[in-house]
């Protein structure tokens, strides 16, 4: 879900990469002190993203911006809310609606397609020529196999034409061919793919690389909380280091690695990101949608932290618009997908409210 020009490493050892780029800080390494009381010079603007008549807003955790820097891409659920279980699981598995939609920077849906061929559109990308990649990872075990859809990973041009398919529609497996749950994707400045395969629970829990035209390259990780070990790698994105930052979602960090899969460092101070983008200046952006005392997180508030991708130090935050503590586990009043424009502003794609929403920076435009 992620796009910024990329330099990779010139023969850098990970260890002095990793030196280099924390500087030593500490603020770099786990922490376990909340970052909550940090200044918030966002203003939030609802509706700006305007659907045409007749069709309304679904869950969306896929957001992008478009390389002119000024428009959002969006994946939407055709409608759906499809992770509170009060509704249909299956999402856009009977829908024919378009499921990647594009806005102009007035909120002007100005192109749409991708109808009838996901089940649960998840992790979402625009890559630097603006091919479209989307995940398609079912939450529910079998619809994917019902219809067809799911577990995979699709690749768009521009104007919707399916350029590449990764993953067997309809089929789990953790080999060179199957995903189970893809969360995210990503493409490296040579045009490598990532793909962070897995949700938690009885899903993967791996990166796979493969090679610009879809031929698998190499894999790692497992379930666990060790160095490269994963529990719901949730979002990806890449620094101007052409480093690879993962959203290991329920390990409430950071992991990040060489683009050969050798770690290089855990960061804790961002939170439970379910949603994470770095920008063409190493900001980093991250969307908690998660924390709450249920699970265990309570002392931690839900929202978007930003920060430096180079240091770790996280200096903003715009917190979530309900205490989540007050609500049931599966609740989210804020965002889960993040991105921002090339002027800084912040869009947030969410579930549970079924909206688009825009952060303004009112102090430093």
């Amino acid at each position: 879900m992620m796009t910024c020009p990329i330099r990779t490493l010139f023969g850098l050892t990970v260890a002095v990469v990793a030196l280099a780029i924390t500087g030593g800080s500490a603020t770099a390494q786990a922490g376990s002190e909340p970052t909550n009381d940090l200044p918030n010079p966002y203003q939030s603007i609802d509706g700006w993203a305007k659907m045409p008549i007749g069709r309304h807003w679904g869950a969306t955790s896929s957001i992008d911006v478009d390389p002119d820097g000024k428009s959002i891409w969006v994946a939407e659920r055709c409608g759906s809310d499809s992770l509170n279980r009060n509704y249909s699981p299956r999402s856009c598995a009977d829908s024919e609606l378009p499921v990647v939609l594009k806005f102009n920077p007035d909120g002007i849906l100005v192109r749409s397609f991708g109808g009838g061929l996901f089940a649960l559109p998840h992790g979402f990308h625009v890559d630097r020529d603006g091919n479209v990649w989307v995940t398609d990872a079912p939450f529910v075990l079998g619809v994917g196999g019902a219809v067809n859809k799911g577990h995979q990973v699709i690749k768009f041009s521009p104007d919707g034409e399916i350029l590449l398919r990764l993953g067997v529609p309809g089929e789990t497996g953790n080999d060179e061919r199957h995903f189970n749950m893809p969360s995210d994707v990503i493409t490296a400045p040579n045009g490598d793919i990532f793909v962070a395969d897995g949700h938690g629970g009885n899903s993967n829990a791996r990166i796979v690389k493969f090679a610009p035209d879809g031929t698998f390259i190499m894999a790692w990780g497992e379930p666990g909380s060790g160095p490269g070990q994963f529990n719901a790698p949730h979002g990806l994105a890449m620094d101007s280091q052409g480093r690879l930052f993962v959203a290991d979602r329920g390990n409430s960090r950071i992991q990040i690695f060489d683009q050969d899969g050798n770690f290089i460092d855990e960061w804790y101070q961002f939170s439970r990101l379910s949603g994470i983008y770095i920008d063409q200046n190493d900001i980093l952006y991250g969307v908690d949608s998660e924390s709450n005392r249920l699970r265990g997180r309570g002392e931690w508030k839900r929202g978007i932290r930003i920060g430096s991708a180079r240091t770790g130090e996280v200096t903003a935050f715009i917190p979530d618009p309900a205490d989540a503590n007050d609500g049931p586990l599966s609740a989210s009043s804020g965002g889960e997908g993040v991105v921002a424009d090339v002027d800084g502003v912040i869009y947030s794609a969410e579930v549970g409210p079924r909206a688009v929403k825009r952060y303004v920076n009112y102090i430093d435009p």
